[in-house]
Order: structure tokens, then sequence, then C-alpha cells
């Protein structure tokens, strides 16, 4: 079996995020926990992975914080899986992915399901990119960069001596 790579100390956000989240059964579990599961038979019920699969990725997401564990709300012995505020954070994220796929996964006029405003009953607006102005944003209009290395954020002045001329002989 090949050992996943981790991307933990990685200096790009993405490679990180796919530390927590990088498999399609994760992204599966976080959706299927936005939709009011909580429950380990619940995942594995709705999702239908394997029970050591579905235990690893539930101790995988608990560990990056992504969901916590809480006793089970209606009294009994079981836990319950919670999105912390982490967890939640990743909204924006799935949202992005649905609309993604419902744009370039279907074909035309194949039906699926759509995210709706819950208040308005109609779907919600396509997620923009947007600058601090305000402006629409396209790939070419963006570029990642990477920060200052520490020395180069603070500069103390150097005191400097003159340098003396050496006498060649």
């Amino acid at each position: 079996m090949v050992r996943r790579i981790s991307h933990a100390e990685a200096s790009c956000p993405i490679a990180r995020a796919l530390d927590a989240i990088g498999d399609w059964w994760s992204l599966l579990i976080v959706r299927d926990a936005f939709d009011g599961l909580r429950r380990f038979s619940e995942f594995q019920k709705n999702i239908g992975l394997a029970k050591n699969i579905l235990s690893a990725r539930l101790r995988n997401l608990v560990k990056h914080g992504i969901l916590t564990t809480a006793p089970a709300s209606d009294g009994s012995a079981y836990e319950e899986y919670v999105l912390t505020d982490k967890g939640n954070a990743l909204f924006p994220v799935l949202v992005a992915l649905r609309q993604w796929a419902a744009d370039y996964c279907f074909r035309p006029g194949e039906t699926h399901v759509v995210l709706v405003d819950i208040k308005t009953e109609q779907p919600v607006r396509k997620l923009e990119l947007r600058s601090r102005d305000g402006r629409l944003l396209k790939p070419e209009d963006t570029v990642v960069k990477a920060p200052a290395r520490p020395e180069q954020q603070v500069r103390k002045p150097q005191t400097t001596r003159p340098v003396r001329a050496r006498r060649r002989n």
C-alpha cells in the first residue's frame, strides 16, 4: 500500500488543507454533517463506507479540529460528531465544489440536487471572488506570493565601519 505524503509543513495552504480533507470520503462526511447527520451509523448508512475507513476518516477530521465528539443529544450512550467552527468554515468550499460540479459534471438537462436559500426557497447565487475594492477577479487577475522572509521583514540598520584598504607588498 502506498503511504500518503504529509503536507502538514507545506507553505501552500491548499496542500495543508488536503492533509485534513483531501480525500472524497472526508468531504462526503463533512457534507453529511452540514445536512444534519451526527452519528457514526448515519454516516455509514448514507455514504456506504466500510466501518474501518469511516472510523479512520472521522478520527482524522476530529484530529484536525473539523469535527468534535459530543454525548448523544438523546441521552443514549452514543457519541455524536459535530462540526466545529473550523468545520463550519468549510461551507463555502463545499458550495464552490457543488456549484462547479453542477456546471461541469452533469450532462445538459440531467437532474441533480440544488442548494437553496431556506428563506426564499430559491437557488443560492453563484460564489464569486472579488477584490477588496469589489472588482470581480479571474485567475489572471491574481498571483500567489510567498511571504517575506523574517530577515527581510525587519531590517536593523547595520553599523558600518570604514574599511581600510589593504596594502599590497
